[in-house]
């Protein structure tokens, strides 16, 4: 089946089951982003919420569109049905009660069925947050602290682990790299070329890459080091965070004692 064809099978099956007032599409297909690659998401308003008996009812809607391989019932969010079909077409349904709707907006969702107008009801779009800085500071200690840790893992020669490092400060980067765009409808985790300017992609493309040796680990770490302090401090200048100036001198100081590293900025 094609994606539109599984989307019309679905919404058929359980568009006139008792206690089900409405079907919406979320995610990429929600607000018109999707792709060939994209999974299926939707939102589903039940009376009685996220029931056993509606989610037996979400269950033979699916297998109507192929053999199901991967099934996760209510596993991490109890409102949350993930499937995977033999063909690899993924689904996702969120099940809530027509009072918890309040949080969706009409720009982020795409009626299939709708027999109260829901959808009238809904505010059409979330306004923009603020800027949070405590999470934002809590980012940019927590990528001191990971590079912090370079003097352990090189002393211990956990370069394994060092690899691990690595990882983590590159994330870190891509993270603040999206929040200098401020791109809406960030999607999921796999959406990241369209979320980034074509010098922040150059930018990430000529970091090194994360090898389990000594030389390799230190280096790496520093690169990542010089692209993210000095952009993460400019964008805290704009946003009017304080800095954590103290953290972030006593681990260059650590680092020089135990390693001879020099900070490799200004």
């Amino acid at each position: 089946m094609t994606n539109d064809e599984v989307i019309g099978t679905i919404s058929n099956a359980v568009s006139q089951v008792p206690g089900i007032r409405a079907l919406f599409l979320s995610g990429s297909y929600g607000n018109g982003l999707s792709d060939e690659y994209s999974d299926i998401d939707f939102v589903l308003v039940s009376e009685d919420g996220a029931t056993d008996a509606v989610a037996k009812v979400w269950r033979e809607a699916v297998e109507l569109t192929g053999e199901i391989v991967l099934w996760w019932d209510r596993t991490n969010v109890p409102v949350l049905i993930n499937a995977i079909t033999e063909d690899w077409t993924r689904t996702d349904v969120i099940i809530l009660k027509p009072d918890q709707m309040g949080r969706q907006t009409q720009r982020a969702l795409k009626p299939l069925f709708d027999h109260d107008d829901i959808y009238k009801q809904l505010a059409e779009n979330t306004p923009k947050p603020s800027p949070n800085l405590k999470r934002f500071r809590y980012e940019v200690e927590e990528f001191i602290r990971i590079l912090g840790l370079l003097y352990l893992a090189a002393g211990r020669e956990e370069y394994i682990n060092g690899v691990l490092g690595v990882y983590h400060l590159r994330n870190k980067l891509v993270d603040l790299l999206i929040e200098e765009t401020d791109a809406p409808n960030r999607g999921g985790i796999l959406h990241l070329n369209r979320l980034i300017t074509d010098e922040q992609k150059d930018l990430l493309m000529s970091m090194p890459p994360a090898v389990p040796s000594q030389d390799a680990m230190i280096s790496a770490q520093l690169a990542y080091a010089a692209a993210y302090l000095p952009r993460a401090r400019k964008r805290a200048e704009r946003l009017g965070m304080d800095w954590p100036e103290r953290f972030e001198a006593a681990t260059w100081a650590k680092l020089e004692e135990t390693l001879s590293i020099q900070r490799p900025y200004d």
